[in-house]
Protein backbone atom coordinates (compact mmCIF):
# COMPACT_ATOMS: atom_id res chain seq x y z
CA UNK A 1 0.00 0.00 0.00
CA UNK A 2 0.72 3.29 -0.55
CA UNK A 3 0.84 4.20 3.27
CA UNK A 4 2.95 1.63 4.00
CA UNK A 5 6.17 2.52 1.41
CA UNK A 6 5.77 6.25 3.18
CA UNK A 7 6.21 5.35 6.43
CA UNK A 8 9.13 3.04 5.84
CA UNK A 9 10.90 5.92 3.13
CA UNK A 10 10.25 8.04 6.92
CA UNK A 11 11.95 5.62 8.91
CA UNK A 12 14.71 5.51 6.43
CA UNK A 13 15.41 9.18 6.51
CA UNK A 14 15.37 9.23 10.59
CA UNK A 15 17.95 6.96 10.48
CA UNK A 16 19.88 8.40 7.89
CA UNK A 17 22.70 10.87 9.25
CA UNK A 18 22.24 14.25 9.69
CA UNK A 19 24.03 16.68 7.26
CA UNK A 20 26.49 18.94 9.04
CA UNK A 21 25.57 22.86 9.06
CA UNK A 22 28.45 23.76 6.23
CA UNK A 23 26.98 20.68 3.95
CA UNK A 24 23.53 22.47 4.20
CA UNK A 25 24.63 25.84 3.92
CA UNK A 26 26.54 24.34 0.51
CA UNK A 27 23.72 22.27 -0.66
CA UNK A 28 21.53 25.84 -0.48
CA UNK A 29 24.00 27.66 -2.76
CA UNK A 30 24.54 24.98 -5.09
CA UNK A 31 20.14 25.16 -5.46
CA UNK A 32 20.65 29.03 -5.89
CA UNK A 33 22.59 28.94 -8.39
CA UNK A 34 20.61 26.38 -10.28
CA UNK A 35 17.49 28.24 -10.07
CA UNK A 36 19.37 31.02 -10.51
CA UNK A 37 21.11 30.68 -13.62
CA UNK A 38 17.71 28.93 -15.36
CA UNK A 39 16.35 32.58 -14.90
CA UNK A 40 18.56 34.23 -15.87
CA UNK A 41 18.91 31.92 -18.69
CA UNK A 42 15.60 31.95 -19.71
CA UNK A 43 15.51 35.75 -20.44
CA UNK A 44 16.85 36.78 -23.61
CA UNK A 45 18.28 40.41 -23.30
CA UNK A 46 18.59 42.76 -26.56
CA UNK A 47 22.06 43.89 -25.17
CA UNK A 48 25.39 41.48 -24.67
CA UNK A 49 27.95 44.41 -23.53
CA UNK A 50 27.93 43.12 -20.12
CA UNK A 51 28.93 40.52 -21.31
CA UNK A 52 32.17 41.89 -22.33
CA UNK A 53 32.91 44.47 -19.43
CA UNK A 54 36.76 44.64 -19.10
CA UNK A 55 37.69 44.74 -15.38
CA UNK A 56 38.41 48.10 -14.19
CA UNK A 57 39.21 47.39 -10.47
CA UNK A 58 42.50 46.03 -9.46
CA UNK A 59 42.65 45.91 -5.39
CA UNK A 60 46.34 46.84 -4.04
CA UNK A 61 48.41 44.15 -2.63
CA UNK A 62 48.28 43.72 0.97
CA UNK A 63 51.09 44.65 3.35
CA UNK A 64 51.98 40.85 3.70
CA UNK A 65 51.68 40.07 0.25
CA UNK A 66 55.36 40.59 -0.29
CA UNK A 67 55.62 38.57 -4.14
CA UNK A 68 52.73 40.75 -5.26
CA UNK A 69 54.11 44.00 -4.15
CA UNK A 70 57.43 43.19 -5.55
CA UNK A 71 55.71 42.19 -8.82
CA UNK A 72 53.67 45.73 -8.60
CA UNK A 73 57.17 47.77 -7.99
CA UNK A 74 58.98 45.99 -10.79
CA UNK A 75 55.88 46.49 -13.48
CA UNK A 76 55.88 50.52 -12.42
CA UNK A 77 59.74 50.26 -12.78
CA UNK A 78 59.59 49.19 -16.25
CA UNK A 79 56.19 50.92 -17.24
CA UNK A 80 58.11 54.23 -16.12
CA UNK A 81 61.91 53.29 -17.87
CA UNK A 82 59.51 52.47 -21.08
CA UNK A 83 58.08 56.27 -20.47
CA UNK A 84 61.71 57.40 -20.76
CA UNK A 85 62.32 56.13 -23.90
CA UNK A 86 59.37 57.82 -25.37
CA UNK A 87 61.00 61.16 -24.43
CA UNK A 88 62.93 63.20 -26.75
CA UNK A 89 66.97 62.92 -25.87
CA UNK A 90 69.54 66.00 -26.22
CA UNK A 91 70.72 64.54 -29.67
CA UNK A 92 67.39 64.48 -30.78
CA UNK A 93 66.17 68.03 -29.79
CA UNK A 94 69.26 69.81 -31.29
CA UNK A 95 68.52 67.52 -34.56
CA UNK A 96 64.96 69.33 -33.76
CA UNK A 97 66.12 72.79 -33.80
CA UNK A 98 68.50 72.04 -37.06
CA UNK A 99 65.43 71.30 -39.00
CA UNK A 100 63.62 74.32 -37.50
CA UNK A 101 66.27 76.18 -38.04
CA UNK A 102 66.28 74.71 -42.04
CA UNK A 103 63.12 75.58 -42.54
CA UNK A 104 62.27 78.61 -41.37
CA UNK A 105 60.32 81.23 -43.32
CA UNK A 106 61.09 84.83 -44.09
CA UNK A 107 60.71 87.36 -43.69
CA UNK A 108 62.37 87.49 -39.66
CA UNK A 109 60.92 89.41 -36.93
CA UNK A 110 63.74 91.20 -35.53
CA UNK A 111 66.40 88.45 -34.81
CA UNK A 112 63.15 86.05 -34.41
CA UNK A 113 63.09 83.58 -36.99
CA UNK A 114 59.77 82.12 -37.70
CA UNK A 115 58.11 79.35 -39.69
CA UNK A 116 54.90 78.67 -41.46
CA UNK A 117 52.57 76.03 -41.39
CA UNK A 118 53.39 73.99 -44.07
CA UNK A 119 57.20 73.82 -43.44
CA UNK A 120 56.20 73.46 -39.78
CA UNK A 121 54.31 70.57 -41.04
CA UNK A 122 57.62 69.39 -43.37
CA UNK A 123 59.77 69.48 -40.17
CA UNK A 124 57.48 67.45 -38.60
CA UNK A 125 57.19 64.77 -41.12
CA UNK A 126 61.54 64.30 -40.96
CA UNK A 127 61.90 64.92 -37.51
CA UNK A 128 60.62 61.22 -36.16
CA UNK A 129 57.95 59.66 -34.65
CA UNK A 130 58.85 61.09 -30.99
CA UNK A 131 58.12 64.60 -32.44
CA UNK A 132 54.67 64.14 -33.89
CA UNK A 133 52.79 64.76 -31.12
CA UNK A 134 53.95 68.43 -31.62
CA UNK A 135 53.08 68.69 -35.03
CA UNK A 136 49.62 69.39 -34.26
CA UNK A 137 47.30 72.06 -35.76
CA UNK A 138 46.48 72.78 -32.20
CA UNK A 139 49.79 73.43 -31.12
CA UNK A 140 50.49 76.08 -34.35
CA UNK A 141 47.21 77.60 -33.21
CA UNK A 142 48.22 78.19 -29.75
CA UNK A 143 51.21 79.55 -30.96
CA UNK A 144 50.22 82.08 -33.51
CA UNK A 145 50.13 85.79 -32.59
CA UNK A 146 48.71 88.55 -35.18
CA UNK A 147 52.10 87.70 -37.77
CA UNK A 148 50.97 89.05 -40.67
CA UNK A 149 52.02 85.90 -42.29
CA UNK A 150 50.49 83.66 -40.67
CA UNK A 151 53.77 82.22 -38.66
CA UNK A 152 54.77 81.38 -34.90
CA UNK A 153 58.18 81.66 -33.80
CA UNK A 154 60.73 78.76 -33.79
CA UNK A 155 62.23 79.85 -30.57
CA UNK A 156 58.66 79.89 -29.36
CA UNK A 157 57.95 76.56 -30.30
CA UNK A 158 61.27 74.82 -29.36
CA UNK A 159 61.07 76.15 -25.92
CA UNK A 160 57.68 74.95 -25.63
CA UNK A 161 58.78 71.43 -26.80
CA UNK A 162 61.46 71.90 -24.42
CA UNK A 163 59.01 72.62 -21.61
CA UNK A 164 56.74 69.54 -22.19
CA UNK A 165 59.64 67.10 -22.19
CA UNK A 166 61.00 68.54 -18.92
CA UNK A 167 57.48 67.85 -17.55
CA UNK A 168 57.11 64.61 -18.71
CA UNK A 169 60.70 64.15 -17.22
CA UNK A 170 59.66 65.36 -13.98
CA UNK A 171 56.42 63.82 -13.91
CA UNK A 172 58.37 60.08 -14.28
CA UNK A 173 61.65 61.29 -11.78
CA UNK A 174 58.79 61.97 -9.02
CA UNK A 175 56.74 58.69 -9.80
CA UNK A 176 59.58 57.31 -8.96
CA UNK A 177 58.72 57.97 -5.43
CA UNK A 178 55.36 57.32 -5.49
CA UNK A 179 54.89 54.09 -3.34
CA UNK A 180 51.83 53.48 -3.16
CA UNK A 181 51.47 54.21 -7.39
CA UNK A 182 48.52 56.24 -7.03
CA UNK A 183 49.60 59.41 -8.16
CA UNK A 184 50.51 60.48 -5.52
CA UNK A 185 53.36 61.67 -2.92
CA UNK A 186 53.21 61.64 0.95
CA UNK A 187 55.67 63.69 3.40
CA UNK A 188 57.98 60.91 3.22
CA UNK A 189 58.13 60.31 -0.24
CA UNK A 190 58.51 64.19 -0.73
CA UNK A 191 61.47 63.68 1.35
CA UNK A 192 63.06 61.45 -0.35
CA UNK A 193 63.17 63.13 -3.75
CA UNK A 194 64.18 66.62 -2.24
CA UNK A 195 67.21 64.72 -0.10
CA UNK A 196 68.40 63.13 -2.78
CA UNK A 197 68.26 66.11 -5.42
CA UNK A 198 70.59 67.85 -3.11
CA UNK A 199 73.65 66.83 -4.68
CA UNK A 200 72.03 67.64 -8.06
CA UNK A 201 71.82 71.67 -7.07
CA UNK A 202 75.22 73.77 -7.27
CA UNK A 203 73.31 76.60 -5.17
CA UNK A 204 73.22 74.13 -2.12
CA UNK A 205 76.88 73.21 -2.12
CA UNK A 206 77.58 74.87 0.90
CA UNK A 207 75.06 73.16 3.38
CA UNK A 208 76.37 71.16 6.15
CA UNK A 209 75.37 67.52 5.75
CA UNK A 210 74.25 67.78 9.43
CA UNK A 211 72.00 70.64 7.81
CA UNK A 212 70.10 68.42 5.32
CA UNK A 213 67.18 66.84 7.17
CA UNK A 214 66.32 70.54 8.54
CA UNK A 215 66.43 72.00 4.88
CA UNK A 216 64.42 68.94 3.63
CA UNK A 217 61.84 69.60 6.23
CA UNK A 218 61.68 73.34 5.56
CA UNK A 219 61.37 72.64 1.59
CA UNK A 220 58.80 69.78 1.98
CA UNK A 221 57.15 72.29 3.93
CA UNK A 222 55.89 74.83 1.33
CA UNK A 223 54.87 72.31 -0.82
CA UNK A 224 52.58 70.76 2.06
CA UNK A 225 51.40 74.01 3.37
CA UNK A 226 50.22 75.47 0.06
CA UNK A 227 49.11 71.98 -2.13
CA UNK A 228 47.82 70.47 0.56
CA UNK A 229 45.35 72.72 2.68
CA UNK A 230 42.78 69.93 3.87
CA UNK A 231 46.01 68.35 5.58
CA UNK A 232 45.63 64.74 4.41
CA UNK A 233 49.45 64.49 4.29
CA UNK A 234 49.90 63.44 0.44
CA UNK A 235 49.65 65.94 -2.37
CA UNK A 236 48.91 64.80 -5.78
CA UNK A 237 52.24 65.10 -8.68
CA UNK A 238 49.85 66.47 -11.02
CA UNK A 239 49.65 69.39 -8.64
CA UNK A 240 53.27 69.35 -7.60
CA UNK A 241 53.99 70.00 -11.46
CA UNK A 242 51.32 72.52 -12.05
CA UNK A 243 52.66 74.52 -9.04
CA UNK A 244 55.63 76.66 -9.56
CA UNK A 245 57.65 75.39 -6.19
CA UNK A 246 59.80 72.69 -8.48
CA UNK A 247 60.26 75.55 -10.76
CA UNK A 248 61.88 77.82 -7.64
CA UNK A 249 63.83 74.91 -6.63
CA UNK A 250 64.96 73.46 -9.79
CA UNK A 251 66.29 77.11 -10.44
CA UNK A 252 69.27 76.30 -7.28
CA UNK A 253 70.79 74.16 -10.63
CA UNK A 254 72.24 77.91 -12.18
CA UNK A 255 75.65 78.19 -11.00
CA UNK A 256 74.96 82.42 -11.23
CA UNK A 257 72.06 83.21 -9.69
CA UNK A 258 71.64 86.36 -8.05
CA UNK A 259 71.65 87.14 -4.82
CA UNK A 260 68.67 88.90 -4.99
CA UNK A 261 67.19 85.84 -6.90
CA UNK A 262 68.36 83.69 -3.76
CA UNK A 263 66.98 85.90 -1.02
CA UNK A 264 63.20 85.04 -2.34
CA UNK A 265 63.28 82.17 -3.02
CA UNK A 266 62.31 79.85 -0.84
CA UNK A 267 64.14 76.55 -1.08
CA UNK A 268 67.89 78.77 -1.16
CA UNK A 269 70.56 77.99 1.05
CA UNK A 270 70.08 81.37 2.64
CA UNK A 271 66.34 81.20 2.97
CA UNK A 272 66.64 78.08 4.82
CA UNK A 273 69.26 79.25 7.07
CA UNK A 274 67.41 82.53 8.17
CA UNK A 275 63.92 80.71 8.94
CA UNK A 276 66.08 78.41 10.55
CA UNK A 277 68.23 80.70 12.87
CA UNK A 278 65.15 82.34 13.46
CA UNK A 279 64.24 79.65 15.24
CA UNK A 280 67.50 78.93 16.89
CA UNK A 281 67.24 82.76 18.00
CA UNK A 282 63.80 82.70 19.59
CA UNK A 283 64.43 78.75 21.63
CA UNK A 284 65.98 80.58 24.49
CA UNK A 285 65.92 77.96 26.60
CA UNK A 286 67.74 75.81 24.21
CA UNK A 287 65.15 72.64 24.42
CA UNK A 288 64.75 72.89 20.51
CA UNK A 289 61.02 73.80 20.96
CA UNK A 290 59.06 77.16 21.02
CA UNK A 291 56.98 78.47 24.18
CA UNK A 292 54.11 81.01 23.73
CA UNK A 293 56.97 83.39 25.11
CA UNK A 294 59.55 82.69 23.00
CA UNK A 295 57.25 82.83 19.96
CA UNK A 296 55.78 86.05 21.06
CA UNK A 297 59.33 87.82 19.92
CA UNK A 298 58.87 86.38 16.54
CA UNK A 299 58.96 89.91 13.75
CA UNK A 300 58.97 92.70 15.17
CA UNK A 301 57.36 91.48 17.91
CA UNK A 302 54.45 92.94 17.82
CA UNK A 303 51.48 89.93 17.52
CA UNK A 304 49.24 90.21 19.96
CA UNK A 305 48.64 87.90 23.16
CA UNK A 306 45.30 86.80 22.27
CA UNK A 307 46.32 85.67 18.49
CA UNK A 308 49.28 83.54 20.20
CA UNK A 309 46.75 82.35 22.44
CA UNK A 310 44.39 80.86 19.32
CA UNK A 311 48.09 80.05 17.40
CA UNK A 312 48.95 77.27 20.48
CA UNK A 313 45.10 76.03 20.73
CA UNK A 314 45.05 75.17 17.39
CA UNK A 315 48.06 73.78 16.05
CA UNK A 316 50.06 71.30 16.80
CA UNK A 317 51.91 71.06 20.18
CA UNK A 318 53.71 68.89 22.22
CA UNK A 319 53.29 69.60 25.92
CA UNK A 320 52.40 73.37 24.80
CA UNK A 321 55.28 73.54 22.78
CA UNK A 322 56.00 74.23 19.36
CA UNK A 323 58.32 72.10 17.26
CA UNK A 324 60.18 73.17 13.58
CA UNK A 325 57.94 72.27 11.34
CA UNK A 326 54.53 73.56 13.03
CA UNK A 327 56.94 76.82 13.30
CA UNK A 328 57.34 76.63 9.31
CA UNK A 329 53.51 76.67 8.59
CA UNK A 330 53.25 79.56 11.21
CA UNK A 331 55.87 81.76 9.21
CA UNK A 332 54.34 80.12 5.60
CA UNK A 333 51.23 82.07 6.82
CA UNK A 334 52.35 85.14 7.81
CA UNK A 335 54.66 86.16 4.88
CA UNK A 336 52.33 84.92 2.13
CA UNK A 337 49.14 86.50 3.89
CA UNK A 338 47.97 87.65 0.56
CA UNK A 339 47.61 83.38 -0.61
CA UNK A 340 44.60 81.64 0.20
CA UNK A 341 46.00 79.08 2.02
CA UNK A 342 47.64 81.71 4.01
CA UNK A 343 44.29 83.29 4.82
CA UNK A 344 42.93 80.04 5.69
CA UNK A 345 45.55 79.19 8.30
CA UNK A 346 44.90 82.74 9.75
CA UNK A 347 41.21 82.78 9.18
CA UNK A 348 40.69 79.50 11.06
CA UNK A 349 42.48 81.04 14.46
CA UNK A 350 40.26 84.06 13.77
CA UNK A 351 37.27 82.30 13.72
CA UNK A 352 37.02 81.95 17.56
CA UNK A 353 33.44 80.03 17.43
CA UNK A 354 34.33 77.88 14.67
CA UNK A 355 30.83 78.96 12.77
CA UNK A 356 33.25 79.16 8.95
CA UNK A 357 32.26 83.60 9.45
CA UNK A 358 33.64 86.26 11.43
CA UNK A 359 31.28 88.43 13.06
CA UNK A 360 31.35 91.96 14.81
CA UNK A 361 32.03 90.09 18.00
CA UNK A 362 35.09 88.03 16.64
CA UNK A 363 36.46 91.48 15.06
CA UNK A 364 36.06 92.63 18.40
CA UNK A 365 37.64 90.09 20.59
CA UNK A 366 41.08 90.38 18.35
CA UNK A 367 41.42 94.14 18.31
CA UNK A 368 40.75 94.77 22.19
CA UNK A 369 44.23 93.08 22.08
CA UNK A 370 45.41 96.01 19.61
CA UNK A 371 44.04 98.61 21.91
CA UNK A 372 45.56 97.50 24.60
CA UNK A 373 48.61 96.99 23.12
CA UNK A 374 48.47 100.94 21.86
CA UNK A 375 47.75 102.00 25.43
CA UNK A 376 50.49 100.28 26.87
CA UNK A 377 52.77 101.93 23.87
CA UNK A 378 51.56 105.77 25.20
CA UNK A 379 48.76 105.46 22.04
CA UNK A 380 45.44 106.96 22.07
CA UNK A 381 43.39 103.73 21.33
CA UNK A 382 41.18 104.12 17.70
CA UNK A 383 37.53 103.62 18.64
CA UNK A 384 36.42 100.13 17.13
CA UNK A 385 33.44 101.00 15.49
CA UNK A 386 35.76 102.62 13.12
CA UNK A 387 37.63 99.43 11.97
CA UNK A 388 35.03 97.36 11.89
CA UNK A 389 33.35 99.79 9.45
CA UNK A 390 36.55 100.15 7.55
CA UNK A 391 36.96 96.18 7.18
CA UNK A 392 33.83 95.89 6.01
CA UNK A 393 34.21 98.45 3.32
CA UNK A 394 37.26 97.09 2.39
CA UNK A 395 36.05 93.27 2.06
CA UNK A 396 32.56 93.95 0.73
CA UNK A 397 30.92 90.82 2.14
CA UNK A 398 27.99 88.99 0.44
CA UNK A 399 26.31 88.92 4.27
CA UNK A 400 26.94 92.40 5.38
CA UNK A 401 26.77 91.38 9.03
CA UNK A 402 29.23 88.38 8.90
CA UNK A 403 32.72 87.60 6.68
CA UNK A 404 33.77 84.20 5.46
CA UNK A 405 36.79 82.94 4.03
CA UNK A 406 35.95 83.46 0.55
CA UNK A 407 34.79 86.78 1.28
CA UNK A 408 38.06 88.03 2.58
CA UNK A 409 40.49 86.23 -0.76
CA UNK A 410 37.52 87.67 -3.29
CA UNK A 411 38.42 91.18 -2.10
CA UNK A 412 42.01 91.28 -2.20
CA UNK A 413 41.96 92.80 1.04
CA UNK A 414 42.49 89.33 3.03
CA UNK A 415 46.40 90.69 4.18
CA UNK A 416 45.76 93.99 4.99
CA UNK A 417 42.38 92.60 7.40
CA UNK A 418 44.25 90.31 9.16
CA UNK A 419 47.46 92.45 9.79
CA UNK A 420 44.48 94.71 11.26
CA UNK A 421 43.68 92.30 14.00
CA UNK A 422 46.76 90.46 14.64
CA UNK A 423 49.54 92.33 14.74
CA UNK A 424 50.19 96.47 16.01
CA UNK A 425 52.81 96.54 13.72
CA UNK A 426 50.10 95.64 10.83
CA UNK A 427 47.44 98.02 12.58
CA UNK A 428 49.90 101.16 12.77
CA UNK A 429 51.09 100.72 9.15
CA UNK A 430 47.81 100.68 7.95
CA UNK A 431 46.45 103.35 10.40
CA UNK A 432 49.41 105.75 8.92
CA UNK A 433 49.26 104.42 5.10
CA UNK A 434 49.08 108.36 3.81
CA UNK A 435 51.85 109.31 5.91
CA UNK A 436 54.16 106.42 4.97
CA UNK A 437 53.38 106.97 1.12
CA UNK A 438 53.86 110.56 1.62
CA UNK A 439 57.34 110.29 3.01
CA UNK A 440 57.98 108.13 0.28
CA UNK A 441 57.28 110.54 -2.31
CA UNK A 442 59.43 112.92 -0.74
CA UNK A 443 62.61 111.20 0.03
CA UNK A 444 62.00 109.91 -3.81
CA UNK A 445 61.75 113.65 -4.75
CA UNK A 446 64.99 114.02 -2.47
CA UNK A 447 66.63 111.83 -4.64
CA UNK A 448 65.78 113.04 -8.04
CA UNK A 449 67.17 116.28 -7.11
CA UNK A 450 70.31 115.45 -6.22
Amino acid sequence: MDWERRLRARLAARSAPKKSEQELKDEEMELFTKYYMEWKGGKKSDNMSYANIPRFYYRLPAEDEVLLQKLREESRAVFLQRKSRELLDNEELQNLWFLLDKHQTSPMIGEEAMINYENFLKVGEKAGPKCKQFFTAKIFAKLLHNDPYGRISIMQFFNYVMRKVWLHQTRIGLSLYDVAGQGYLRESDLENYILELIPTLPQLDGLEKSFYSFYVCTAVRKFFFFLDPLRTGKIKIQDILACSFLDDLLELRDEELSKESQETNWFSAPSALRVYGQYLNLDKDHNGMLSKEELSRYGTGTLTNIFLDRVFQECLTYDGEMDYKTYLDFVLALENRKEPAALQYIFKLLDIENKGHLNVFSLNYFFRAIQEQMKIHGQEPVSFQDVKDEIFDMVKPKDPYKISLQDLINSSQGDTVTSILIDLNGFWTYENREVLVASDNDSTADADDT
